[in-house]
């Protein structure tokens, strides 16, 4: 397997192994998803200029209209 030893390096650098152990890098990845929660919440990166959460809303409410009208015919 190959390993960088730039890698291993800075992972042994990374401080807290005595007292955190394995789990001293949980900061970094609790940054890093709240992070990216941000880019999604807030980035305006489709051509539209939606955001992932108004994209998930529309289909939610498209999905929730499709199924109304499709109970609405089943009642007919």
């Amino acid at each position: 397997m190959y390993t960088s030893s730039r890698l291993r390096y800075f992972l042994k650098k990374w401080p807290g192994k005595k007292t955190l152990g394995v789990y001293r890098f949980l900061p970094l990845f609790f940054v890093v998803g709240a992070g990216l929660e941000w880019v999604m919440i807030n980035a305006k990166v489709a051509p539209g200029g939606e955001t992932f959460y108004d994209v998930y809303r529309r289909k939610q409410a498209e999905s929730l209209a499709e199924a109304e009208d499709k109970a609405r015919q089943e009642e007919q």
